[in-house]
């Protein structure tokens, strides 16, 4: 697969959601899935690997350069039993799980004060979309819909000066297919990082308490 124009005939019925949209990852020859729109029929693409090993580059450096600062503590509880298909093959997995914990790291840096700390065990992960293998032409392509969003299970304790606050809940993002460029971003996990981020900020920096 070249990096120019990439389409293949499609099932209108197959892409269409209540919204009249839908959107699809394929994976890429490093294993990678990056995110196309469906169109009139066609899957199309326009240098989405180019882009996201360009991002993944600049994110892996800074990174690099910041992560003995990280005051947060990740752990993932039997990420093999996590119920998205994509935890029940090791490399897809240990991918994952890389990728959150480093997102997690940056959120930490951004928005975090030194007196603060903050461990979260993640004892499920749903991402963004599922597979439909009773389509042998798209076995391996994740369909997202707006029925299918990203789903986080969490537990995590937060110490902020004096004061220790629990929680366990489970984040998702029913509008997820209508985050604003979403759609161009070449990020691996994009949908799943914003959903991240929005939760991030209202319990951690906002101090929002879940709703009920």
């Amino acid at each position: 697969m070249d990096s120019g124009l990439f389409a293949v005939p499609m099932s209108a019925e197959l892409f269409r959601t209540d919204a009249f949209r839908a959107k699809i990852s394929y994976e890429n020859a490093q294993n990678t899935p990056c995110y196309s729109e469906v169109s009139d029929g066609l899957v199309w693409d326009r240098s989405m690997r180019r882009k996201w090993f360009v991002a993944a580059v600049i994110t892996t450096l800074a990174l690099i350069s910041d992560g003995a600062q990280a005051s947060i503590r990740i752990t993932f509880v039997k990420p093999e039993t996590f119920r998205d298909d994509d935890f029940r093959n090791r490399a897809r997995r240990e991918n994952a799980m890389a990728a959150f914990t480093k997102y997690f790291e940056l959120l930490d840096r951004r928005y975090l004060t030194r007196n603060q700390q903050l461990s979260i065990e993640i004892t499920d992960i749903r991402l963004a979309g599922q597979y439909e293998p009773w389509r042998p032409r798209y076995a391996d392509v994740r369909i997202l819909r707006d029925i299918t969003p990203p789903r986080f299970s969490v537990r995590y304790r937060f110490k902020s000066g004096g004061t220790v606050v629990t929680g366990q809940e489970t984040i998702t993002d029913m509008n997820y297919l209508s985050l604003p460029g979403a759609r161009y971003s070449g990020d691996q996990f994009v949908y799943e990082k914003e959903m991240l981020r929005d939760w991030f900020r209202k319990r951690f920096v906002q101090k929002r308490r879940p709703a009920g």
